[in-house]
């Protein structure tokens, strides 16, 4: 048997390439969209993929699954309860299905989604009565369980699901304590909560440290997993529809504008996305620009501050145009219709701004003056219980657009977060729908440092 993971640090995404040496096919689990790496993978082992699998409906990114099947004509097996738009294999609980020595069992797992799958890798020639793998999409994370508040927009309460959560997880305990435990996601996921940095594991690892596998009881659990999980950006409900619909899997063709087609598409509509670096965008950018570094978690905060169904048009440093459009389709967004040729070395100086900056110290200055600016926190709940600047106001990033209307439009925004990434997003942001907005640099990190008495921490 083969089993290879395939890491995408930008989705903190991992997906799954099964195959068996002797009829020399595979399969793919939870393959993101771009999916070359899948088809290299199964060159390099002489494979021919024959079916792709999905553990639920992903609401983080758009599976690869129907790029897979027009591609190469790949079986596509979903949860059972999924009810999705295409022609698929319905996953039902107890379904096996064998290729070689490998056998893939789907265990029906709910409460991420209803529609939730397990699938037990066994490697028969090895061991026929205990599986080698279980790939846990997004019901056991390495150090955390799914989250089973995304749903509340389709009519499904948290608790419901989490009810559904702790039954899927003591079924996992049944299992021997050397499976092999592969998730869907690692840190920086926001289908979870507290997930390891580590992309693999074991059974008998999460029984000893997995805070959710601990004994508890069943109201215990749900009251654990159900509460202060962090705000899910507004794309997500975007994507669980692509991956539910029988999407189109072609890419259009990026076209190059000059200044007059960027600010005509502008004019009709489309979103101005800056993805070069924080600091080059600071010291220049185009008016209404919002600025996502592509070298960051780049496809998961552009999903939080754009809308995927409004067109965009790129700025980025010559000869990114095309990664960034492979990142942006990732999470769903389609409708990149254009870049700025030449990027920025193209601009008018007219039409350009910068965007003001504090260090530590001259923020301690400025929030003692006469005019103190408002200070905002963008960071999720749980790293500003671990200590937070004294009088700042906390709105995570996802949540930043929907209360735009806490803030007062004539009073200074100083936007931080824990290391500047997202604090540029959030001013950009700002900034674009007309507020007086600056960020402080290298974030909370650069506070602690520079005066580590003023930090203030939960209760205090």
């Amino acid at each position: 048997m083969i089993l290879e993971q395939h890491y995408l640090a930008c989705l903190a995404h991992a997906s799954y390439l099964i195959g068996d040496e002797k009829t020399r096919t595979a399969w793919v689990i939870d393959p993101q969209r771009d999916i070359q790496v899948y088809l290299d993978l199964a060159a390099r082992h002489g494979l021919t993929i024959t079916d792709v699998a999905l553990t639920h409906l992903h609401a983080d990114f758009v599976a690869g699954h129907l790029a897979l099947r027009d591609a190469v004509g790949a079986r596509v097996h979903v949860g059972a309860q999924a009810g999705v738009a295409y022609d698929h294999i319905p996953a039902a609980d107890g379904d096996a299905y064998t290729f070689g020595a490998v056998r893939m069992v789907a265990w029906h797992t709910p409460g991420h989604t209803p529609e939730g799958v397990t699938w037990l890798v066994y490697d028969d020639a090895v061991d026929a009565t205990r599986p080698r793998a279980a790939l846990t999409g997004d019901t056991l994370f390495i150090g955390d369980v799914g989250r089973p508040d995304l749903l509340a927009s389709a009519g499904m309460r948290a608790e419901d699901l989490a009810g559904m959560l702790y039954e899927s997880v003591q079924r996992l305990l049944g299992l021997d304590d050397a499976v092999l435990v592969y998730p869907a996601h690692g840190a920086g996921s926001l289908c979870g909560r507290n997930l390891s940095k580590q992309t693999v594991s074991t059974i008998g690892e999460e029984r000893r440290h997995n805070y959710a596998l601990q004994p508890m009881s069943r109201a215990e659990f749900i009251h654990r997993v159900a509460a202060e999980q962090p705000p899910a950006p507004a794309y997500f409900a975007h994507d669980v529809a692509m991956n539910k619909a029988d999407h189109s899997t072609h890419v259009a063709t990026l076209q190059a504008l000059d200044m007059h087609g960027l600010q005509q598409a502008v004019i009709s509509g489309a979103q101005l996305l800056d993805v070069r670096e924080g600091t080059a965008f600071a010291g220049g950018h185009l008016r209404g620009a919002i600025n996502v570094g592509i070298d960051g978690q780049f496809a998961m905060w552009v999903g939080a501050v754009l809308d995927p169904r409004r067109p965009l048009v790129i700025i980025a440093d010559p000869g990114r145009e095309e990664e960034v459009v492979t990142r942006l389709r990732r999470v769903g967004f389609d409708r990149a219709t254009g870049y700025l040729a030449g990027g920025m070395a193209a601009a008018p100086p007219e039409l350009i701004q910068t965007l003001p900056r504090y260090d530590a110290h001259a923020l301690r200055a400025a929030l003692t003056g006469p005019t103190a600016p408002l200070l905002i926190d963008v960071r999720n709940p749980g790293e500003r219980e671990q200590g937070f600047i004294p009088g700042s106001l906390g709105i995570p990033l996802p949540s930043l657009l929907a209360r735009l209307d806490e803030l007062p439009p004539d009073r200074e925004v100083v936007v931080h977060c824990a290391g500047g990434y997202r604090s540029l997003i959030a001013a950009s942001t700002l900034a674009a729908h007309g507020r007086k907005a600056a960020d402080l640099v290298g974030g909370y990190g650069a506070w602690e440092k520079s005066a580590p008495v003023s930090v203030a921490h939960s209760g205090s």
